[in-house]
Parts: structure tokens; C-alpha cells; sequence
């Protein structure tokens, strides 16, 4: 497997994806999951800026090629920091989100980094009940951090997870 896909088994549908580099041509697919995630979505340009400052961008697919979620991370000195993660809202709660975490700590850990870092909104109680699980820990709260209307803010929860 080469540093621009890696092989990807869900334990929880047994099924075979792939990891891929994101691309400047899956931007269009990615931002058009990401509109019917989130209320309030990264645009265009944060994911062109992500690929463009060589941030880790992968998306994650069926073999068949079916987009099944995505992952943006910045390495910062000896911490990873998840900046968009990400499961196609068809496609959530069928352990997604935990293969692309699995797929996260692989790649930090390969890059030598110590920890993952991510912020959360504390009203995504499925983003997370999954963090939870996984391992991370609150370490933060950054006040009004999130968009949630015209000129209100939610705070973020930020978790760590030690690798």
C-alpha cells in the first residue's frame, strides 16, 4: 500500500474499504457531504486550503467507490490536531467514524506524534459518546467557538486522546 491509499476493514460490517488522499477533484463530494452533515459547514475553501497547506486529507471509500466519510488533520510539533471528521450521514452509526479514527492514530503515530487533539461541540452527543469510547478525554472548553445562528456561539469541548 503506498502513502496515497491504505487498505481499511470495519469490524463491525466486516466490510474492505480504502483510505485515499483527498484530491482537489473529491472536494466537490466531500463539500457536498459536509453541507448535509452540518448546520454549519467548512466551505470550499477550508477544505482547498487544507489540501493546498498539505494537511492530512483522506476520504474514505467502498471498493466500489461509494464515499463513505472524510478526515482532515494538522500536525502541529508532536500533536495531531483532527480538524474535520467526518461520516456521510447514509452511512452513520455503522462504526465509520471509529475506522476513521483508527485510521487517524495510525497516521499520527507514523509521523511521530504523541497525542490527537480535536474539538467538539458538546451538543454532537453521537461525535461525543464516540470520542468517549475511543479514549479521548476533555482537556478544554473554548468558549463560543462554534457558529450556531446569525450571531449565536457554542462552545467547543476539546479532547485529547494520548497515543
Amino acid at each position: 500500500m503506498n502513502t496515497q491509499s491504505r487498505a481499511v476493514s470495519n469490524t463491525t460490517s466486516g466490510t474492505t474499504t480504502v483510505l485515499e488522499r483527498m484530491r482537489p477533484a473529491d472536494v466537490e463530494q466531500v463539500l457536498k457531504a459536509e453541507q448535509q452533515i452540518h448546520a454549519h459547514p467548512w466551505s470550499e475553501g477550508n477544505f482547498k486550503d487544507s489540501l493546498a497547506s498539505g494537511y492530512e486529507a483522506w476520504v474514505l471509500r467502498q471498493l466500489k467507490g461509494e464515499m463513505l466519510g472524510y478526515l482532515v488533520m494538522q500536525h502541529a510539533v508532536d500533536e495531531a490536531h483532527v480538524l474535520n471528521v467526518a461520516v456521510v450521514a447514509t452511512q452513520q452509526g455503522k462504526g465509520w467514524g471509529a475506522s476513521l479514527l483508527n485510521q487517524a492514530t495510525g497516521i499520527a503515530k507514523e509521523n511521530g506524534m504523541d497525542s490527537l487533539l480535536l474539538e467538539v461541540r458538546p451538543s454532537n452527543a453521537r461525535a461525543l459518546a464516540l470520542y468517549r469510547h475511543y479514549g479521548f478525554v476533555q482537556i478544554g472548553i473554548r468558549k463560543n467557538y462554534y457558529p450556531t445562528g446569525a450571531t449565536e456561539r457554542e462552545d467547543a469541548i476539546v479532547m485529547r486522546l494520548v497515543l
